[in-house]
């Protein structure tokens, strides 16, 4: 008797299915979580050609309902000049774009159906469907894999090489219930002749699939896309293989989860095969039409998009027309060159606008600035006598710095450790059950005493930081003054204080929310989803050391001896601003200043209060302050701010230009002066790391709105957490829910975001933008393919730059 020979798997076969990996984004944990484009690894290509592509695929959906746009066209939103415009742009004339195309609804072609799928149209109503199932067993599998395991076990499946396909394999085929559940009596033997080496599982799919080049691309990324919410989380443990040194950083585990699903596929083919040969025969007569006809596919999904492209095109032509008119007619605000007496630094946030606009007018002698969230600091926090380690810098970039507490109150850590201890059993997804019966009647009281007499709920690790003297530590080796002195400088080079005031207020940002899942996504996106308490309590404490500033007046920096460096937080629920104590020699913040940040305050909650609850703007500034604070505390609380949607736009430029206008909240600012930048150093920095970051905010918010299905996390009041910090799911089961809740993004009547992409304002030569645009391919990707729009805004003038080219806007 001779054995079959197994297939191998060619060079460009495993380019391709690589390559098909690497085609989805990463999705931060819960306890990291930032806002990610969630088409991030596909930037090199046009957008519109992406949308088509994907829509073809997954029947993912990257713009809105023609009649959501046709409705916000009737409320004025869209203007009847930015339609025809992009009518225009799309080859359509005005009478095709509004009579015959626009106002029709949707009429989409099906989508790529897989092998599962193909299976389901002919399956009985009463058994369960090949699809759901091979979801949920994988996502649970999933979740049981990645949990939060405790050393042991983690060692265990270390050494035991268990990575994600082997480990399923091993489990599947011990599995009786899938035959059970699947009504499919000998369904579980077909999983026994499955290979235990993922490249020869590959082979064989492709063989006994007859998948050319073409149709196993579109294969392959169809079938992590069917599983979107793993395969990001998967991407992003590929993302952070450095943090790691174990078997879970060497495996690349979106090639793992592409194994299984590729495994359950054969399994059906061929136990299809075995059990109904009449019916294959049928699927795969399907199956071969679909593979010949990918080119048509998308081409039929790109002709039926063209009504919602213009739309959408129209849309964002009509914000930025808007945005536009109100950056060019209106004069800028004359600013005193005297020496402020207060000066605040505050992240570029779209929700620090607000609060800047209303400190700013209680004085001229007011100087508030915009800069990235983590201050520049590239750190990452290590609670002192704890194991516990978070990052305070954006995702894009690895922590170089370790700081902590350079002495501690171990009753204190004590104390957080045993209540992060109860924190993580109560915040389980099982806890409903098992800690409510454990603790009885106590823990029912505690339930209805935080219903009637709401506090604070926090997270013990934020706790951790009782005091303000830090240690900094790189590769365990502690930061000399030196050191210090350098890292402060490139710092305040880059901020580029021209003056200092007698107070500079280093604003970080935070959340205040209770009994939520996504408290995370509320914080400093720049900050690696952290507040940015940590950052500026380090910053302020460096700034404010005497020997490093002698050090820095060496170096050319002198910062008056009468400037005094504050940390504060902006609590961007209830606009409350939280100065932190400082050193005993530091001296207290004058009354009058912090009379005006509980003014700013008072007029920052009551131009908020008008989208959160109409309710409170009839009360005073102290009821509507007091209604935030309890808004804030309140366990049930779905809503507690809106976060940062509406976003639309980031401008580069000098406060002096922007001071006088009501940007809504909806601009992210940065600070940046061309006269103090003579090499565009610094502009290169914006445009290569804040713009990305706000480009990942503006496209999850976007995204999240579009298809909520895909890239949103649906309802948030059936969520549920996984395996500690991995994600949510809706309900039980289910795929991993990535992006925004629902409660995020519409107020039950109307969509609190508008979906429209990036507009980037830039103050600037033009030569300048073109020569960075040049150097760096991300940043020609995001403009010359529509990921986002760049503006040169100078002298009253605004001007795109698109495909290497300027054009005036009018």
């Amino acid at each position: 008797m001779t054995t079959k020979t197994l297939p191998t798997l060619s060079m460009q076969q495993k380019k391709l299915l690589l390559e098909a990996t690497r085609t989805i984004a990463p999705h931060w944990p819960l306890d990291k979580l930032i806002a990610v484009n969630p088409l991030w690894s596909l930037v090199d290509k046009p957008f519109d050609d992406i949308s088509d592509e994907l829509s073809a695929l997954a029947g993912i959906k990257t713009y809105m309902s023609n009649e959501t746009y046709r409705a916000w066209f009737d409320e004025g939103k869209i203007s009847h000049h930015c339609l025809t415009k992009a009518a225009e742009h799309y080859g359509l004339n005005e009478q095709d774009a509004l009579l015959e195309h626009l106002s029709q609804a949707n009429n989409l072609p099906d989508s790529w159906r897989n092998i599962a799928d193909l299976a389901d149209q002919q399956r009985p109503a009463n058994k369960m469907s090949w699809h759901d199932e091979i979801t949920h067993q994988v996502s649970q599998f999933c979740a049981a894999h990645y949990q939060q395991q405790s050393p042991t076990l983690r060692q265990q499946n270390i050494d035991n090489e268990l990575d994600l396909y082997s480990h399923w394999l091993e489990v599947t085929n011990e599995d009786k219930g899938l035959s059970i559940v699947m009504g499919e009596a000998k369904l579980t033997k077909f999983f026994h002749n499955l290979p235990a080496d993922k490249d020869t599982l590959f082979a064989l799919v492709i063989e006994e699939l007859a998948l050319d080049d073409q149709s196993l691309s579109f294969f392959a990324k169809a079938l992590l896309l069917d599983i979107n919410g793993w395969s990001s989380y998967l991407a992003y443990l590929n993302w952070s293989k450095g943090e790691n040194n174990d078997n879970l950083a060497k495996e690349d585990h979106v090639e793992s989860l592409l194994a299984i699903k590729m495994a359950w596929e054969l399994v059906v083919w061929r136990y299809l095969k075995h059990t109904a040969p009449a019916l294959l025969s049928a699927i795969n007569t399907k199956w071969m039409a679909q593979k010949q006809a990918i080119s048509n596919l998308i081409q039929a999904h790109k002709d039926a998009l063209i009504t919602s492209k213009v739309w959408a095109l129209a849309l964002e032509y009509s914000e930025q027309k808007s945005l536009n008119q109100t950056l060019t007619t209106e004069p800028a605000h004359n600013t005193t060159q005297t020496r402020p007496e207060l000066q605040a630094i505050f992240c570029i946030d779209v929700r620090s606008e607000v609060f800047r606009r209303a400190l700013e007018q209680q004085s001229a002698t007011i100087q508030t600035l915009g800069f990235a969230g983590f201050f520049g600091l590239p750190i990452e926090y290590k609670a002192k006598d704890s194991h516990y380690v978070r990052p305070q810098l954006p995702g894009l970039l690895q922590a170089a710095i370790t700081v902590t507490e350079s002495d501690s109150d171990k009753g204190h850590v004590h104390h957080q450790q045993k209540e992060a201890r109860w924190y993580r059993w109560g915040h389980a997804a099982p806890a409903a059950f098992s800690m409510v019966e454990s603790m009885g009647w106590w823990y029912a009281f505690k339930m209805f005493k935080q219903t009637l007499f709401s506090k604070r709920q926090e997270h013990p690790a934020n706790r951790l930081a009782p005091n303000t003297h830090w240690q900094l530590t790189q590769q365990g080796v502690l930061l000399t003054d030196q050191d210090k002195a350098h890292l402060a400088k490139g710092i305040l080079d880059t901020i580029k204080l021209t003056t200092y005031a007698p107070i500079v207020m280093l604003v970080g940002h935070g959340s205040h929310t209770s009994n939520n899942l996504h408290a995370a996504g509320l914080e400093c996106g720049a900050c690696g989803g952290q507040s940015g308490e940590v950052n500026v309590r380090v910053l302020a404490s460096l700034l404010n050391d005497h020997k490093v500033r002698t050090l820095l007046n060496d170096m050319g920096i002198e910062i008056p001896s009468d400037t005094q460096f504050v940390p504060a937080l902006h609590n961007t629920t209830t606009d409350q601003l939280t100065c932190f104590d400082q050193t005993k020699d530091a001296k207290p913040i004058d009354r009058k200043i912090m009379d005006w940040f509980e003014k700013a305050q008072f007029l920052a909650q009551q131009e908020r209060a008008a989208k959160l609850d109409t309710a409170l703007l009839d009360a005073s500034d102290k009821q509507r302050s007091k209604a935030f604070t309890k808004r804030a505390n309140d366990w049930s609380q779905i809503n507690p701010e809106w976060g940062l949607a509406n976003n639309h736009s980031f401008i580069i430029a000098p406060r002096q230009k922007t001071r006088h206008l009501d940007l809504e909240g909806r601009s992210f600012l940065h600070d940046y002066d061309p006269q103090n930048d003579p090499d565009f150093a610094i502009l290169e920095r914006i445009l290569t790391a804040p713009m990305l970051v706000t480009h990942w905010i503006n496209m999850q918010y976007n995204l999240s709105v579009t298809d909520n299905f895909k890239f949103g996390c649906g309802n948030k009041v059936l969520h549920n957490a996984v395996g500690g910090n991995i994600g949510v799911f809706e309900g039980n089961g289910g795929d991993l829910r990535i992006g925004l809740s629902m409660q995020s993004l519409n107020d039950g009547q109307k969509w609190m975001h508008t979906p429209v992409r990036l507009a980037v304002y830039v103050t600037a030569p033009k030569s300048t933008i073109e020569k960075i645009a040049a150097k760096h391919d991300i940043v020609k990707h995001l403009i010359d393919n529509d990921w986002l729009y760049l503006f040169q805004w100078e002298d009253n003038k605004v001007a795109r730059f698109y495909q290497q080219e300027w054009h005036a806007e009018k």
